[in-house]
């Protein structure tokens, strides 16, 4: 038996993973978090609501509400509103191969290299947005691919393929870290290993060496 709306939910992981299956996948942030799937751990904690993602549109906020057992609301347009799909373009005259745009990409939709022109991957955008800031040049622009918001059953086509990119790419920028660490720490050693240590017969040589100069200058400090 229900005790009202405002009692708190089971925290599972179970629960984050089935609420994320059903988000577009966009990782757009909109939602005020920075991936679907942390949004969806928030909502599994009853720390966000169900009504702040505007690319999942109503029909996802309806799923969600279905999948709580909780009345459905309006979606909250201080996060945005439904709209149709759209991707990034690149006006390729005034890109400067500044690879922003590409670090920024959630699915790495962009391609490029640094001082060369990048163009989008077209059936890899997601729309999210997120090259648009860092873009130093303004050369990136959002145009529309239909007229109308995408169909329930057409978002979690699209939000499968998305999560895949998405986590793909996680784990490359994972094994770049590594590679990166690893080569510092090698770095490091070998440079530890080209100093010779200090031996024993070295350090009583300076030291012989030394009583010799004071020596040579006096036995000691002249006083007065």
């Amino acid at each position: 038996m229900r005790r009202g709306s405002g009692r708190t939910p089971v925290v599972s992981g179970g629960l984050a993973t089935r609420i994320d299956a059903l988000l577009p996948q966009t990782q757009c942030t909109r939602c005020g978090y920075p991936a679907c799937l942390p949004y969806a751990r928030a909502i599994a904690r009853g720390e966000a609501d169900i009504d702040q993602c505007p690319p999942g549109g109503q029909s996802g906020v309806d799923a969600l509400a279905v999948l709580l057992g909780r009345a459905s609301k309006t979606l909250n347009p201080a996060f945005g509103v439904e709209a149709p799909p759209a991707i990034a373009v690149i006006d390729e005259a005034l890109c400067i191969g500044c690879t922003k745009c590409i670090q920024a990409c959630p699915v790495d939709a962009i391609v490029g290299a640094a001082k060369r022109m990048h163009s989008i991957l077209a059936t890899e955008c997601t729309g999210c947005e997120l090259c648009i800031p860092p873009c130093p040049v303004d050369c990136i622009a959002m145009a529309r691919t239909a007229v109308e918001p995408l169909q329930r059953v057409d978002i979690l086509d699209r939000a499968d393929h998305a999560r895949r990119r998405f986590d793909a790419r996680n784990r490359r920028l994972d094994r770049d870290r590594c590679a990166r660490d690893a080569k510092r720490a090698s770095a490091q050693t070998g440079a530890k290993a080209n100093t010779p240590p200090i031996s024993k017969t070295a350090v009583l040589e300076a030291i012989a060496r030394g009583k010799a100069r004071r020596k040579a200058g006096g036995d000691g400090p002249s006083r007065s």
